[in-house]
């Protein structure tokens, strides 16, 4: 076994995930027996490891690649920001690139909202959003402490986060800290109106603050897909009772469902957005909560008790900003958007293919997500040893996707060619 000395950086190919002074401890590492490949670059789709493999990127790293790795011109933005400002505090201070993104963010997101908070990631644009929300009333002298939200979501693993989204093996050892939630079911076509009639005796007890959702597509539970209709149903009830909604558009935005954003594909629109993964096209970590004018009003900076009194360190980075402002622009450009429309044109052609394949079953498609289940008798949990099981054929097959129990699913890069959907239908079809 290759030994280090104390401060030297350790690289081994081969003895990777087995020695013992290994000094990183890997998020989600349920995969005990997957190695933890050391990546050396990435470029467009693909990651290049230590042992000269090229590996395709099937999950645009965790969702937030929009562009393709290495992106030159966002680097170059990156370059140019950190030779000017890398780094302020944000209370007392602003600076253009924060109002850049800020401005950019209320124009296209639907509804026009008016003002942008930064955090860190998706998570901490959820704590905001709570946090704004039970203020929100609490500011008017008004008492709501229930949060209203869909089972089996997911929206991040700060305790607020937690608190609102599944109850299972993320949160079990966590359970007796985190506050009440009402839960319905998700709102597909077969259950409409139970959704409605339970969401409505909820929010008629007057206590519920806000309704939080995954618009459209349930990420983490499994690509759960819903059509819009059932969520504007949902919304308009809310907006009826004069409940608060906040749209958890980390994974969905950005392109993800087909639209900039799934909120687009209803009529009926939210007060408040969380926004992260995509947003700087995958280079920086950056999250936002975006609301209106009447949210923030409610909030009186002439009084101490009624501020808004949360923060972070890196609010609004500037090479972060930047990156995120030259994402957009050129998700939002021509090349942009034809590529996201053939990014969904491709993904409908890869389930066309995979549907004859007895394998595989429930075959579905929101924009540019595709999901469908391996025929297995297993529970399609998130630690089935399915997952663990497929996470190791595709990674051998040199193709990254990262199965929730036994769905897979595949979120390219919006630039993929016929060259990489046909790496991945050949995987999956020689599965």
């Amino acid at each position: 076994m290759v030994r280090s000395r104390p401060g030297a950086l350790f690289i081994n190919p081969y003895h990777f995930p087995l020695f013992v002074s290994y000094p990183l401890w890997h998020p989600f590492d349920i995969f005990s027996d997957v190695q933890n490949l050391p990546v050396t670059h990435a470029q467009g789709p693909y990651l290049y490891t230590l042992d000269g493999r090229a590996i395709l990127d099937g999950i645009s790293s965790w969702w937030v690649n929009i562009h393709g790795h290495a992106h030159p011109l966002i680097a170059k933005a990156i370059a140019a920001q950190a030779r000017k400002l890398e780094q302020i505090i944000f209370a007392g201070f602003s600076h253009t690139p924060a109002l850049d993104l800020a401005h950019t963010l209320c124009q296209i997101l639907p509804g026009k909202p008016a003002k942008v908070f930064f955090s860190d990631d998706g998570s901490t644009s959820v704590e905001v959003a709570l946090k704004m929300a039970f203020q929100y009333y609490y500011n008017q002298g008004i008492s709501k402490k229930k949060i209203l939200a869909i089972s089996g979501g997911y929206h991040g693993d700060t305790f607020g986060a937690m608190s609102v989204g599944h109850r299972g093996i993320f949160t079990r050892p966590f359970h007796p800290m985190l506050f009440d939630v009402a839960y319905i079911p998700l709102p597909t076509p077969d259950n409409k109106e139970l959704c409605l009639n339970m969401a409505e005796q909820y929010l008629a007890s007057g206590e519920v603050a806000a309704f939080i959702y995954e618009p459209l597509v349930q990420g983490s539970a499994g690509m759960l897909m819903y059509p819009p209709t059932n969520l504007d149903a949902l919304l308009h009830l809310c907006k009826s009772y004069q409940v608060l909604t906040i749209a958890d558009e980390v994974m969905t935005g950005f392109g993800r469902t087909g639209t900039l954003f799934a909120s687009e594909q209803g009529t009926v629109h939210p007060d408040i957005y969380c926004l992260s993964k995509g947003i700087t096209g995958g280079f920086m970590p950056l999250g936002a909560t975006v609301c209106p004018q009447f949210i923030y009003d409610a909030f009186d900076i002439q009084k101490p008790e009624s501020k808004f009194l949360h923060g972070h360190s890196y609010t609004a980075n500037p090479i972060a900003c930047a990156a995120a402002t030259k994402s957009i622009e050129m998700l939002c450009s021509k090349t942009g958007q034809k590529n996201m429309a053939n990014t969904t044109i491709q993904l409908q052609a890869l389930a066309q293919d995979i549907k004859p394949c007895n394998k595989y079953h429930n075959v579905r498609q929101c924009g540019n997500i595709l999901a469908f289940e391996i025929k297995d008798s297993t529970p399609n949990e998130y630690s089935s040893p399915m997952s663990q099981k497929l996470y190791s054929y595709f990674i051998n097959h040199n193709i990254l996707l990262r199965p929730l129990g036994n769905t897979i699913y595949i979120m390219p890069q919006y630039i993929w060619t016929d060259k990489e959907y046909n790496i991945a239908k050949n995987v999956l079809l020689e599965y």
